[in-house]
């Protein structure tokens, strides 16, 4: 019995070892994305500096985490550079000089960075092994954990300095202990799920949905619980979730905002935070008018940077009008054989059905078809009865309503740039999954019992086990496949991973992660004897948080489409970004506009692309998967 109870535990253990040797091999392999040229930075001037100028746009603890390491090797910091000086929020302008122009060691800092990313995704792991423990068993719970550990989504997004993965352990432990909060509201029970919703409000700005969330779900207890005396028992949750929202952001969000603008000079922060929103919401409002509702709220924002009791304030608040406007503005980007800046409702759930495993997707569908029957054979003909049901079910219902209201905002959202927006809700829709399956085969079993021979229920649980044994072997052949290139991963609806790139790029594709690669191929070349075999000088156009000269040296000249065909000043390589290549030759959505110079008609016109959605010409070679290498 004893081993019976520890194997479980052993199992999990090792779904996480197996993680976090994927997660350090994607980290030690790839060369720094996009997002990386910023936030490591950013994290390791909020650690040494404590100085928040650089990144308002998204929490401190991710990046704080990640740069929480790099002081114990004393990286030399440009502090003289304009961009820190001078510039308003030149975050991109700093990383290229303090990786690459500084003197550091880029790929250690990177590596180094990494840690604290790698560690919240196995701590977002070993938590929803727990939870999921406890809503249905030590066995079952071990289905959703090993999903989201080894999701090539999750080991993509989980080895880089960035918010997502980190979102998913916010939401995780938040909803966990609010939901325990609304079983047991006690006075404990409140303050931690005040610091759990704090600390999950410093990994991303689209967290903050926690909180209508929250007030949804006290609404929906105080009905399930107490129908009879609904408005009473709203009043009171409603109110101690009031107190939850004011603990986590008095006890964890303000501190915390407060430690990494206290040495943020008070005048440059008020002009910096001036110049960020100056075109928020139209513009500053005239003198003597009053401001427009929206505005208003950036008018606010800049007048808290003036007081040192509102300073810390000011600058999450900052943050979070940032995201509003950004996300309002959109994103240019490639999807379904157009370039657009504009968001489609289609985005996230097309981009989902081809990054997920398959094994995956057949699984969420069958639980998604057990749950719809569930529901149809459970409607109580009593609408009186309707509260009772829920409430029996209070947990699994919680779980559904995050997952619809954060799909139904990212659905909403004009800021298409990539499937790691919906990583918050995977544990969740892992969870419901595996318990619409445990349903569905206990209720089985129980007929099977009641109408079948003994053989016959042998038989079926022999098919049972084996069906289960073939979807994890088919599940874990994808992810050993996609290995290291879990960003670029697509399933075979999406024609795979080496063609995964004709559906939509940016962060699912292309995120600049295989520069290293391009080194590596360019050396293995110029090291071989055979002179057709050398590249020599090679032209590259190259989207990512590298650095081409860094990297390659002079043997590569940083190029763009706009400089016409290389081989006309004597190289007769080329390798470009499939991100970029993807802007710049697919048609264009209505209302879009590119300049004809940046669409790569002499390269079209030497090589037709390949039939088909979203096809370029053909490269000679890759470097990895998303660098394509053109021999002119």
């Amino acid at each position: 019995m004893r081993i019976r109870r520890v194997f479980p535990a052993f199992i999990c253990a090792s779904i996480i070892a197996l993680a976090a040797a994927l997660l350090a091999w994607g980290a030690y392999t790839d060369a720094p994305i996009m997002d990386e040229l910023a936030h490591i930075p950013a994290g390791y001037s909020y650690v040494s500096a404590l100085d928040y100028r650089l990144n308002p746009e998204h929490p401190p603890l991710v990046k704080a985490l990640a740069g929480f390491p790099l002081p114990a090797w004393s990286p030399a910091f440009p502090e003289s550079h304009p961009a820190w000086q001078s510039d308003v929020n030149g975050q991109w302008a700093l990383g290229t000089a303090f990786l690459y122009e500084s003197g550091n060691d880029a790929n250690f800092l990177t590596r180094a960075a990494r840690i604290g990313p790698i560690l919240i995704t196995l701590l977002a792991i070993l938590f929803l092994y727990g939870w999921a423990r406890e809503l249905m068993g030590a066995w079952w719970a071990l289905l959703p954990a090993a999903l989201f550990a080894l999701s090539p989504i999750v080991l993509a997004h989980g080895h880089y300095v960035t918010t997502d993965v980190g979102a998913a352990f916010g939401v995780l432990i938040a909803a966990y202990f609010f939901l325990r909060f609304l079983r047991i509201p006690s006075p404990h029970h409140l303050f931690t799920a005040g610091i759990a919703l704090g600390i999950a409000e410093l990994t991303k700005f689209s967290v903050v949905l926690l909180i209508p969330y929250f007030f949804l779900l006290a609404l929906l207890k105080a009905w399930t619980a107490a129908p009879a005396a609904f408005l009473r028992e709203a009043r009171r949750l409603l109110l101690k979730t009031a107190l939850i929202i004011f603990a986590a952001y008095a006890f964890v969000v303000y501190p915390a905002y407060a430690l990494f603008t206290l040495r943020y000079p008070p005048a440059r922060q008020t002009s910096d935070t001036a110049a960020l929103l100056a075109s928020f919401a139209g513009g500053p409002t005239p003198a003597g008018e009053r401001c427009r509702p929206l505005r208003c709220l950036a008018d606010l924002t800049i007048a808290a940077t003036e007081n040192p009791l509102t300073r810390p304030l000011a600058e999450y608040s900052l943050g979070v009008l940032m995201v509003l406007q950004r996300a309002s503005s959109g994103n240019t980007s490639y999807f379904l054989g157009e370039v657009s800046a504009a968001g489609s409702p289609a985005y996230f759930p097309v981009v989902y059905a081809l990054k997920e495993t398959l094994p995956a997707l057949l699984f969420i569908l069958g639980a998604c078809c057990i749950g719809l029957a569930v529901f149809l054979r459970a409607i109580p003909r009593r609408s009186r009865a309707i509260p009772e049901a829920i409430g029996k079910n209070f947990d699994t219902w919680a779980l559904g309503a995050f997952i619809a209201l954060y799909w139904a905002w990212s659905i909403r959202s004009n800021l298409n740039i990539g499937v790691r927006h919906i990583i918050p809700t995977l544990p969740f829709i892992y969870m419901l999954a595996a318990l619409a399956w445990k349903h569905q085969l206990a209720r089985a079993l129980a007929r099977a019992r009641e109408r079948l021979t003994s053989f016959a229920r042998a038989a079926s649980a022999t098919l049972q086990w084996m069906l289960a044994i073939l979807l994890a072997f088919w599940f874990l052949t994808e992810v050993a496949v996609a290995a290291p290139h879990f960003l670029s991963y697509f399933n075979q609806l999406g024609g795979g991973t080496q063609n995964g790139y004709r559906y939509v790029t940016d962060s699912n594709y292309d995120w600049g992660q295989d520069l290293l690669r391009l080194k590596e191929w360019v050396e293995q070349r110029n090291n071989d004897h055979d002179d057709n075999n050398n590249v020599g000088k090679i032209a590259v156009d190259y989207f990512g948080g590298g650095s081409v000269r860094y990297y390659l040296g002079n043997r590569a000249v940083e190029w763009n489409s706009a400089k016409g065909n290389p081989a006309a000043e004597g190289i007769r390589w080329l390798a470009v970004s499939i991100n970029t290549l993807q802007g710049a030759i697919q048609p264009t959505a209505k209302g879009f506009t590119r300049k004809p110079e940046d669409e790569y008609r002499w390269l079209t016109q030497l090589r037709k692309p390949m039939p088909g959605i979203g096809n370029v010409p053909e490269p000679d070679f890759r470097a990895g998967t998303s660098i394509f290498v053109y021999k002119l």
